[in-house]
């Protein structure tokens, strides 16, 4: 299980943070704290580290574009956005998450000023982040409900499927509105009630409950269901336990991608890959020195055989291949030591065919001393008597490698070979 510290920074560079630990099951692990931001260094440990800025600052959205992920799909975002930004794209940073089951991929789009700002100020406490992660990405997205979460004048809110908002001094029923599930005046949508979300999850403080009771009460007479969890420690444990099991996009992309120190990595392998490189180039050198031996001594026995032989049979040409010279002459001698296994094995397959004459042969091969045999057969055990026919004489030994049943009948592969091969 891995343990992270989610830091969530404020929207100024002065202001104080909030950390809390949280694992990758989504468990928070401890209570909140807030402070500068060099204080929460000391808690980090062995943690990995999650930083959640504030999603005002951050545009997230959703394309759909026929590219898959990496460097091809990082260069297309600006052109499938330009002409929803009002800021030059040269300015702006893009990153994506993976695609959604809708096949929308998830974007987040933050200026160049703003990601350096924020690695700077993270160099300047001695914190390395892991992701950097925009805040309203910690308000899950659970299908078929709405959820909200009210923290100071922000609304997050998101409709459980592919959009989301985050929205500041409205109240629950203008964010509802804002996503199409309510009207402004708090009456349900002409929209078609199944596949607009039915219900709707709050997170919220004590007080916002209580400031916003007359809305949720409205909302209750339009929509299936509210159900009100109270945030007695803030936002951050809530947001926190939802980014730590890889829910956002991480802005830490493209150029703020992490960059890997491959020369470290190897260095205390250094020796031990010389060392297995001279080992290896020793080897590789041994075996071609063995190999050049051995085509010069099997040069050197061919001619040795070639001058043997001329002397034998005057005027022959020379051969590269005194093998097979040599079973040529054994057999014009009637000396060979092959047997005609292929003609004696055909001889004792006919014998088996012509007692089993509702089965066909469909082809046949030979190969290294084996004949494979495809046949069709009106059954199995058709096949097997073919099979002990075969080997009545001990000469032969059949074996079915396979059947199969096609059109009524069966389809088998019988090898055949020498017994005692």
């Amino acid at each position: 299980m891995t343990e992270f510290l989610v830091i969530r920074l404020g929207q100024h560079r002065d202001q104080q943070v909030a950390w809390i630990a949280a694992d990758s099951a989504g468990i928070r692990l401890g209570d909140p704290a807030t402070g500068p931001l060099a204080d929460a260094r000391a808690v980090i440990g062995d943690r990995e580290v999650i930083v959640l800025v504030p999603s005002a600052e951050v545009l997230t959205t959703s394309v759909d574009i026929p590219v898959r992920g990496g460097a091809k799909l990082q260069a297309a975002l600006p052109y499938a956005l330009e002409e929803h930004l009002a800021e030059d794209v040269e300015r702006l940073h893009f990153a994506s998450g993976p695609k959604r089951s809708n096949g929308r991929i998830p974007v987040s789009v933050v200026s160049h000023e703003r990601m350096r700002e924020w690695i700077d100020m993270l160099a300047e406490a001695g914190i390395e982040a892991k992701s950097i992660i925009a805040d309203s990405y910690g308000l899950a997205r659970i299908p078929g409900t709405s959820s909200m979460l009210i923290a100071d004048n922000q609304v997050f809110i998101n409709d459980g499927d592919d959009t989301e908002l985050v929205m500041e001094d409205v109240t629950p029923i203008q964010a509802l509105a804002a996503i199409g599930v309510l009207n402004v005046d708090g009456s349900a949508t002409g929209g078609d009630a199944t596949t607009m979300p039915r219900h709707l999850l709050v997170y919220c403080s004590k007080n916002d409950e209580e400031r916003y009771q007359h809305d949720f009460i409205a909302i209750r007479e339009v929509l299936e269901g509210v159900d009100v969890k109270l945030l007695a420690d803030g936002p951050l444990p809530r947001l926190a336990v939802t980014v730590a099991t890889g829910t956002g996009v991480d802005l830490l992309q493209g150029v703020y991608g992490a960059r890997k120190e491959y020369a470290g990595m190897f260095r205390p392998w250094k020796y031990a890959a010389i060392l297995l490189l001279v080992f290896g180039v020793l080897g590789i050198t041994a075996k071609a020195t063995e190999l050049f031996l051995q085509l010069r001594e099997e040069a050197e026995l061919r001619q040795q055989f070639n001058t043997e032989y001329r002397a034998i049979v005057p005027g022959a040409p020379e051969t590269n291949d005194p093998a097979r010279t040599v079973e040529s002459l054994r057999r014009r001698a009637g000396t060979s030591d092959s047997t005609p296994v292929f003609l004696q094995a055909m001889e004792q397959l006919g014998r088996a065919m012509q007692q089993n004459r509702d089965a066909r042969i469909e082809a046949i091969s030979y190969r290294n001393g084996v004949l494979e045999i495809r046949l069709s057969a009106p059954n199995v055990p058709t096949l097997a008597n073919i099979q002990d026919v075969v080997g009545q004489n001990g000469r032969f030994r059949a074996n079915i490698r396979s059947t199969d049943q096609e059109d009524g009948k069966v389809t088998g592969r019988i090898q055949i070979q020498e017994a005692g091969s």
